[in-house]
């Protein structure tokens, strides 16, 4: 298959309305086999399967009057979010067939790994050389995890292969970017999610959240899962049928977690998954041990958007140091009533939740420590990172707060 000059889609798998060509030149591209024509929703004699997102359950596919064809047509309602797939109506795969940049010095990052943080960077640095394998990072949390992927993306920029980080967090995705940025200064870094200003993707490094991968397929010759346990990657099919398409054949496939799931262990047990692991931070000072603090009062003062009188206390005594305080509550609607609590006894804060549109600019703000106090839902349990901060987690025991998450 010969090389063309469209990066912004190559290896994309999109609606027309998404291809940023007139008809005329759509056509020229199908003809030149840059672009293809595929069925959007495939039917079977047990149902449907999306050819997008890779659902399969009959309840998530329905039926609507369409203009175009003037008769119902069946459309995936499990992605529907990213627009809507239509049975009538093709995706457009592109050809992944472009001549990514060599770069010759890439990295430009200072600084030296500790001995454990080498022995995980030498062994991404071989898969990336080799392609076609699986390797998991197993590393505890402060372990310097993006630190240890130098090397590899180096070897893959300097070999003209095309690399995706994806991570199932917005918020991880922003915090990224710019680290990678002031490493690879010269690299185009592609940023994508939900409300990237980039929509293309068009560089040989992505960095996505894992949902951006719908719209990708035999894409990549690296790529790296950050944080594969979290939620929503860790229980959605569809998001790793999506990861395994964007793959190319032989890509290599890094994933990096600090708290895996008894899937990966088990695979780990079997030698089904090779697994390098990390057990210390990399400034060698060890995990802080969390300390339980049972409150027989609290579901009762949380009823009424209040706190008891023993975290109040705690959080009095925290607000004396130059620490800030970072507060994990299991719901937005709590996070959102107790801010406002804290907020009438005098306290400077601030809450962020998944839905909030400008939950960048909170986060940001409590970094330049514009405030003392971040009250947030698990949206920020992993991913992100702040100097000097305490955390507390109230309502532990809910669900949500599962192993991993705490």
């Amino acid at each position: 298959m010969p090389h063309h000059s469209f990066p912004q889609i190559a290896g994309k798998l999109l609606l027309k309305h998404e291809l940023l060509f007139t008809e005329k030149e759509i056509s020229s591209f199908v003809e030149a086999s840059v672009l293809t024509e595929i069925s959007s929703v495939e039917k079977y004699w047990w149902g449907y399967r999306c050819r997008r997102c890779g659902n399969q359950q009959k309840d998530l596919f329905a039926e609507m009057p369409h203009h175009s064809c003037e008769t119902p047509c069946v459309y995936c309602r499990y992605c529907i979010q990213m627009g809507r797939v239509l049975e009538c109506e093709p995706l457009y795969f592109g050809s992944p067939h472009v001549e990514w940049p060599k770069y010759e010095s890439p990295c430009e990052w200072e600084g030296s790994l500790t001995f454990h943080q080498q022995l995980a960077a030498n062994e991404i640095k071989q898969l990336v050389t080799t392609g076609h394998g699986e390797k998991l990072i197993w590393a505890v949390c402060g372990a310097g995890k993006t630190e240890m992927l130098f090397p590899g993306i180096k070897e893959a920029l300097q070999t003209g292969k095309r690399i995706c980080l994806a991570t199932p967090r917005t918020d991880v995705v922003r915090e990224l970017v710019p680290r990678f940025q002031q490493a690879f200064p010269e690299v185009n870094i592609a940023a994508l999610y939900g409300d990237s200003e980039d929509k293309t993707g068009a560089a040989s490094f992505v960095i996505a959240t894992t949902h951006q991968l719908y719209r990708f397929a035999h894409a990549f010759d690296v790529i790296i899962i950050d944080e594969i346990d979290a939620f929503p990657f860790h229980n959605d099919s569809s998001l790793h049928f999506a990861v395994g398409r964007a793959a190319k054949e032989d890509a290599a496939r890094i994933y990096l977690t600090a708290t895996p799931r008894k899937a990966q262990k088990k695979r780990i047990r079997k030698k089904s998954l090779p697994a390098v692991f990390i057990p210390k931070r990399f400034h060698g000072c060890p995990l802080p041990v969390p300390k339980l603090q049972l409150t027989p009062t609290l579901h009762r003062h949380l009823k009424r958007n209040r706190l008891p009188r023993s975290i109040i206390e705690k959080i009095s005594f925290q607000q004396k140091s130059s620490r800030q305080l970072l507060i994990f509550l299991p719901s937005k609607q709590k996070a959102e009533m107790i801010a406002d609590y804290l907020k009438s006894i005098s306290y400077n804060v601030e809450f962020v939740h998944a839905d909030d549109p400008i939950r960048a600019e909170k986060v940001s703000a409590f970094r330049q420590k514009e405030y003392n106090i971040l009250i947030t839902t698990t949206i920020l349990e992993r991913g992100v990172t702040f100097p000097s901060v305490d955390v507390y987690v109230i309502d532990a025991g809910h669900e949500l707060f599962d192993e991993p998450a705490l």
